[in-house]
């Protein structure tokens, strides 16, 4: 590691340029185009290394190009690819045994991406809102929060409350109301007799890594329960590993009806999701009411294992715990005319910017020159999520360039 800004260049604008020329303008991404990268760090292809603190939004928290998961795909790619779900393959009954154990749950719906988990675990409740709570059909009801970042798809983004997600794409299915997030009693307000389920996430992740009051998890756990519905936890972010406990609901020993689980299932090297309830509910669906061709495939099952197996050892949520509490001491000692509040849990921190400074995506554009990867969250949040491989002198640097960064 060493200080000193970097510019961007020739090389990279001209991959930029060809870029922008060709492809939908979805996204806004740093000037930066990376070629490799191992543990906590990318090269670009303009031979110079960054320190990765995003990790893919959590898709990478066993960091790039795991040894033990690079492994293992590298022998399944040689051997069974995909073969669809018309046919059982052998990597299918482990990876489905091995994320129930890690999940505490009976059964396994895999899929692809995190979204496609969401729009599954939402068919999921109303299914078993129509056949095992007796709701009037069509007329299911989810409660949702906020805030709440689970997607782009057309039904996900019609609860969206970000108008950058919503706006000019509807109309968009109903069934779906919108309280507070972090207020229990708005929850259980809004139940009503054709209340199937609550979807929440235990840290909202996209509005700036917000963490709710102590209890929160708790008491809609308990309302859930008094109530008769589900209560689902997108952990697509905050699980596996990220906020220093396998789950963000394992916090407040919340275990959720319906976990949704995405991102680091597929250890960051391919898009591996899943929806994972005990039979009381899973049992509801049945063949041919929903799937997916390359969901469950034999090359993600071997890589979701192996996570598993990464994860059974403990190791990675010590890290988080640990050098979570470093980075967020770190953090906490940034002057206030630059940062007003740090939110966050475990290797996850939301840093709010003070009025007056600069943008977010100003600070991330000058940590990029600091070869820092990070990443804002909206107008005024600077979002941290490191590999759970980095180490402590890693941390120590990236705030530093932080500070600088802030300062300049």
């Amino acid at each position: 590691m060493s200080d000193g800004v970097v510019s961007v260049s020739d090389a990279t604008r001209e991959q930029l340029s060809r870029a922008d020329e060709h492809s939908a303008h979805n996204y806004s991404p740093l000037p930066v185009v990376i070629e490799s990268g191992a543990g906590s760090w990318v090269k670009g292809i303009d031979g110079v290394d960054y320190l990765d603190v995003l990790a893919g939004y959590s898709a990478l928290n066993f960091g790039h190009a795991h040894p033990a998961l690079v492994r293992v795909a590298r022998e399944q790619l040689g051997r069974l690819t995909l073969t669809s779900r018309a046919f059982q393959h052998d990597r299918f009954a482990s990876f489905c045994e091995d994320l129930s154990r890690l999940c505490r749950k009976e059964a396994v719906l895999p899929m692809n991406t995190g979204a496609e988990a969401v729009e599954t675990a939402l068919k999921l409740a109303r299914k078993w809102g129509y056949d095992s709570k007796g709701v009037p059909p069509g007329r299911a009801e989810v409660i949702t929060c906020a805030g709440n970042f689970h997607g782009r798809t057309i039904s996900i983004v019609g609860f969206s409350s970000d108008p950058d997600a919503y706006a000019g794409f509807g109309p968009f299915p109903a069934g779906f109301a919108s309280v507070e997030y972090g207020n229990a009693a708005a929850v259980e307000a809004a139940i009503t007799e054709n209340t199937v389920a609550v979807l929440l996430e235990p840290i909202q992740g996209e509005a700036g890594v917000l963490v709710p009051p102590p209890g929160y998890l708790a008491a809609v756990r308990d309302i859930c329960t008094r109530r008769g519905i589900l209560m689902i936890a997108d952990e697509i972010q905050s699980g596996l590993g990220r906020t220093g406990d396998t789950f963000a609901c394992d916090h407040e020993n919340v275990t959720p009806d319906v976990y949704v689980l995405g991102k680091a299932l597929g250890g960051g090297l391919m898009p591996v999701s899943a929806v994972v309830a005990d039979w009381s509910v899973m049992a509801v669906i049945g063949p041919g009411q929903h799937g997916s061709t390359f969901g469950g495939n034999p090359l993600a099952c071997a890589v979701g294992s192996a996570v598993v197996d990464l994860l059974e050892t403990g190791e990675y949520q010590q890290r988080s715990r640990e050098l979570g509490a470093y980075l967020h001491s770190m953090l906490s000692q940034l002057p206030p005319g630059h940062v007003s509040e740090v939110r966050g849990r475990g290797l996850w921190a939301g840093v709010q910017l003070a009025d007056g400074m600069p943008s977010a995506r100003t600070i991330c554009e000058r940590l990029l020159a600091r070869r820092v990867l990070a990443k804002d969250a909206h107008e005024g949040t600077i979002r941290i999520a490191p590999p759970l491989v980095i180490e402590r002198d890693e941390l120590t640097w990236a705030v530093e360039q932080l500070a600088d960064a802030l300062a300049e």
